[in-house]
């Protein structure tokens, strides 16, 4: 690792977790953010992101990402981009895998299922629910329940996207045992992952569209920067056939956008005059993130994707299904919650919001393939749901 900035998150003052720990040489000679980032890798929570969807429902091809492989690509990105602006790289790793699993089955269709099913309980939020995940529903500890991850891990997963004003119910319970301080900005490395899952997906969700057969090269043609960026590749490949050239556009853009924000980011550290990770949180601004120039264009580029992917009538349709199947899967169990496996059905509240909050967190745990085995268990194969 290299040499830390003085504004960099520094494992060695940690302001700790919210169980004390004596730390277990047997476990290896590893800091705090180090134990955060494998505790995180080694959670069940973090395995099943390998059958939750990414753009894709359930997809029948194995080349597409998943919440898995999207985790790893945004790490590989955040690690990359802290290194190179002397961060932590490790909480910056650790704050990527972790930014996600939260999602419940069929990504924000079964948020949006999730979020009218508790609209009188206080609603869902996938970011609040990623916190809730890891600070009570893992249990591998046997004095705690949680992961017992660091104040720096917490306030970076809580507000990675800058200040939260009013927090929902989830996030304000965690925020109520450990202040995570939600009125000030993040640390440097929680932007830094903010900016590389934006990266990420904002590309390769590119490659997934058009082996999926949704998005074509034509349509992709139509951005101007997209097309200045293709025609220089072109160039640069004469003799190379173009359908072998499409992971260089890929691989252009990411490097164009991660350079961005070096430079973009570096600047604002300078111009501010950042000296400490507390001068980054007192700066009253996000100072790790792209160029104006270059955040024009990644909207351009957002805009386009939801236009002819995103909201695509074949994607629109699977989301559409994957939302009426977390909806019938809450109703059944409020209704029969002995169709939960024993260990959840025994805990299960007996007054509001406890219980169907519960009920939620059950269902934001599953993948895909376990939410429609489920339903199909409860409602058959063409069951009448009207």
């Amino acid at each position: 690792m290299t040499q830390l900035k003085s504004y960099a998150s520094d494992p060695a003052h940690s302001r700790g977790r919210l169980h004390d720990e004596k730390r277990d040489v047997t476990r290896g000679p590893r800091d705090d953010f180090q134990r955060d980032r494998d505790r995180i890798i080694h959670s069940i929570s973090f395995r099943r992101l390998r059958h939750k969807t990414q753009v894709f429902v359930a997809p029948d091809g194995d080349h597409y990402r998943v919440r898995l492989t999207h985790s790893l690509e945004v790490a590989q990105i955040g690690r990359t981009i802290a290194r190179a602006l002397g961060l932590n790289e490790d909480l910056t790793e650790a704050l990527c895998l972790a930014h996600d699993i939260g999602h419940p089955p069929f990504g924000h269709a079964g948020e949006d299922a999730l979020e009218e099913a508790l609209a009188d309980f206080g609603g869902f939020d996938h970011n609040a629910q990623t916190i809730r995940t890891l600070t009570k529903l893992e249990t591998p500890y046997p004095r705690w329940d949680g992961l017992n991850l660091t104040w720096e891990m917490l306030e970076g997963l809580a507000k990675h996207n800058g200040p939260v004003s009013k927090p929902t119910w989830a996030l304000a319970e965690a925020n109520d045992a450990m202040d995570l301080e939600l009125n000030s900005w993040p640390s440097l490395e929680a932007q830094i992952a903010a900016i590389a899952d934006d990266i990420a997906y904002d590309n390769h969700d590119i490659d997934d569209g058009m082996r999926a057969g949704l998005l074509s090269l034509d349509q992709l043609l139509e951005l101007p920067f997209i097309a200045e960026r293709w025609r220089a590749i072109c160039d640069r490949f004469a003799d190379v056939p173009q359908e072998r050239l499409l992971p260089e556009l890929i691989r252009d853009q990411i490097g164009l956008m991660a350079n961005d924000v070096l430079r973009t980011t570096q600047a604002r550290i300078d111009q501010l005059g950042v000296k400490s990770s507390q001068d980054v949180r007192q700066a009253g601004q996000m100072i790790g993130g792209f160029s104006s120039a270059m955040a024009e264009q990644e909207r351009a580029l957002k805009s386009f994707m939801y236009k002819n992917l995103y909201h695509h009538p074949k994607q629109m349709g699977a989301a559409e299904e994957g939302k009426m199947m977390v909806g019938d899967l809450v109703k059944a169990y409020r209704e029969k919650p002995e169709l939960m496996p024993e260990s959840w059905a025994l805990a299960l509240p007996g007054e509001e919001p406890a219980r169907t909050r519960h009920i939620a967190d059950f269902l934001a745990g599953m993948t895909d393939r376990y939410a429609r085995n489920r339903h199909r268990e409860i409602f058959g194969e063409r069951a009448d749901r009207s």
